[in-house]
C-alpha cells in the first residue's frame, strides 16, 4: 500500500524557467483544448480548395454573407480606381492619363466589361476564394485581361526543379525565391469534358495574382470566409430552427381528450370525428361529460432572437464589416455609432488597396500599359518617368456629408492638409477638377496648394 501522504513530500523538479513560461504555451489538461497552426506555406496550401468551395457555397446561399462581400467589393472598387500620372511634364500627364484611359474601356477580352468592371470581379473572387488571377493578353491590337478561375492555377504541380528553382501549388520560383511563372490548366472553365493536358507555363510577368497574405512564405491565398464559415453554418442552422419554431407558435391547435374511452360520436352532435369543431370570437361550447380539450402551447424563442443578434455580430467581425453592412439594420444606429462603426472598416479596405490591389494589379498594368506606349513611340518619350503614378480610390460615402465638408474646409484653413490632398480624398485628381471648373465657369484654374 502506498505512503497516502507521499505527494507532500515530493520535490519540485519545475525549472524556474518553466514557471515563467507562458500559460497559452503550457500543456497539461488545460492546454489539451488548444487547435495547432503550422507554417503559413503548408497550412494554407493544404486548406485553399475545401475553403474555397466552402466559401463559394456560402456566398452564393447566404444572404448575409453576400451582403457583405458586396459591401467590401463597392468600399474597395466603387466606380473605379483612377490613376494620376506623377510625370514632371503636365502636358505629358495628360498624355499618359488618355493612354490608359483609352486601354481601360476594352481592357476585358471578353468585351463585357472595362476595367473597373474587372476589378470588381477580382476583388469579390479574392474575398470568397481568397486569390484571384488574371492573365494579360498582347497582340498587335493592344493590351487586354482575362480573368480565370483560381482552380486554373494546377494546385496539384509542385516539383523541385533543381539549382533551389522549385514549383508549389502551380507557382513557380527562382532561386531567389521570386516568382517567375505560373502553370495554368489549358481547358476554359466553360468545358464540359475537360482533357488531362499538362498546365502551360505562363510567365509572371503576364499574370495578375491578387490575394490577401496571411504572413510570409505564403505562396496561394485563403479565403476571407476562413474565420467564420464553422460558425456561419451553425447560424444557418439555428436560423432555420427559429424559422420553424415561428411557424409552429403560429399554430392553434386543440385536442379533444375521450377521458372515458368510450370512443363514438364527437362532443357535438352533428359531428362524428370531431375535427370540423372551430373557434369562433364569442361563442362559448358545451362539452358532454368526459370530454375534455387541450390546446399545443408551442414555446416561442425569444432568448433565441438575441442570441442570433450576438452570433451575426460575430460573423461581422470574423468577416471585417459592421454588423448593419450585413443584416441592413439601422433600427439602433445613429450618425456617431454608424460613424465609429464605418471609419475602421475603411481603414481595412484603404490598407487593402494600396497593400495589395494597387501593387499587385493596377501598378504592374500601368507599368506594361506605359511600356508598350514607349516602344510604340506614342506620348513616352522616356521610360522612367512614365512609371510614375498616384492613384486615387474611391469616394468614400459620407454619412453626414455636410459635417464631413466642414471638417475638411477646416484643416484646409489651418494648414492641416492641401488642398490637393482633400481633393484626393474624394476620389478627384486636383488638376483635373480645376480644369473642369474652369471649363464651366470660363475663369482660371485654382491652382492653391
Amino acid at each position: 500500500m502506498a505512503f497516502p501522504f507521499a505527494h507532500f513530500f515530493k520535490r519540485d523538479t519545475t525549472t524556474a524557467v518553466e514557471k515563467r513560461s507562458f500559460d497559452a504555451a503550457t500543456g497539461g489538461r488545460r492546454g489539451s483544448a488548444f487547435m495547432a497552426y503550422g507554417s503559413n506555406a503548408t497550412e494554407t496550401l493544404a486548406a485553399a480548395a475545401p475553403l474555397r468551395s466552402r466559401a463559394r457555397h456560402a456566398y452564393a446561399n447566404n444572404g448575409y454573407i453576400a451582403n457583405g462581400v458586396s459591401a467590401i467589393v463597392a468600399e474597395a472598387v466603387g466606380a473605379g480606381i483612377e490613376p494620376a500620372s506623377a510625370h514632371p511634364n503636365a502636358d505629358l500627364r495628360d498624355d499618359l492619363n488618355q493612354t490608359w484611359l483609352d486601354f481601360a474601356e476594352t481592357a476585358d477580352v471578353e468585351g463585357r466589361t472595362d476595367l473597373r468592371g474587372l476589378l470588381a470581379q477580382m476583388v469579390l473572387a479574392c474575398a470568397v476564394d481568397g486569390e484571384s488571377f488574371a492573365v494579360i493578353e498582347e497582340d498587335s491590337d493592344g493590351i487586354q485581361v482575362r480573368l480565370i478561375p483560381a482552380e486554373m492555377v494546377d494546385e496539384s504541380k509542385t516539383a523541385d526543379l533543381g539549382q533551389d528553382r522549385y514549383i508549389a501549388a502551380g507557382v513557380e520560383y527562382d532561386a531567389r525565391g521570386r516568382r517567375v511563372a505560373y502553370h495554368v490548366q489549358p481547358q476554359r472553365p466553360t468545358d464540359l469534358f475537360p482533357t488531362s493536358r499538362d498546365p502551360i507555363r505562363v510567365p509572371a510577368k503576364d499574370v495578375l495574382h491578387l490575394m490577401r497574405p496571411l504572413g510570409p512564405g505564403q505562396v496561394r491565398g485563403v479565403s476571407w470566409l476562413a474565420p467564420i464559415l464553422l460558425t456561419l453554418t451553425e447560424f444557418d442552422g439555428l436560423m432555420d430552427a427559429l424559422l420553424v419554431g415561428c411557424r409552429v407558435s403560429a399554430l392553434h391547435t386543440g385536442f379533444i381528450v375521450d377521458q372515458n374511452n368510450l370512443g363514438g360520436a364527437g362532443p357535438y352532435l352533428d359531428d362524428v370525428s370531431g375535427a370540423d369543431v372551430s373557434l369562433e370570437p364569442g361563442v362559448i361550447r358545451t362539452l358532454p361529460g368526459g370530454k375534455d380539450i387541450r390546446f399545443s402551447s408551442p414555446q416561442e424563442a425569444k432568448d433565441s432572437i438575441a442570441f442570433a443578434k450576438l452570433t451575426l455580430g460575430q460573423i461581422a467581425a470574423g468577416l471585417g464589416v459592421p454588423q448593419h453592412l450585413l443584416d441592413g439594420d439601422l433600427s439602433n444606429a445613429n450618425y456617431s455609432s454608424l460613424r465609429a462603426g464605418l471609419l475602421p472598416f475603411r481603414a481595412k479596405i484603404e490598407q487593402f488597396c494600396y497593400h495589395q490591389l494597387i501593387p499587385q494589379v493596377l501598378t504592374p498594368l500601368w507599368r506594361r500599359v506605359m511600356t508598350r506606349a514607349y516602344l510604340s513611340g506614342n506620348a513616352v518619350p522616356d521610360l522612367a518617368p512614365a512609371f510614375k503614378v498616384e492613384w486615387l480610390t474611391p469616394r468614400a460615402q459620407q454619412v453626414d456629408p455636410l459635417k464631413d465638408t466642414q471638417a475638411l474646409i477646416a484643416q484646409i484653413d489651418a494648414k492641416l492638409t492641401s488642398r490637393t490632398q482633400a481633393v484626393a480624398s474624394l476620389g478627384w485628381n486636383r488638376a483635373d477638377l480645376d480644369r473642369e471648373i474652369a471649363t464651366e465657369t470660363g475663369g482660371e484654374t485654382n491652382d492653391i496648394a
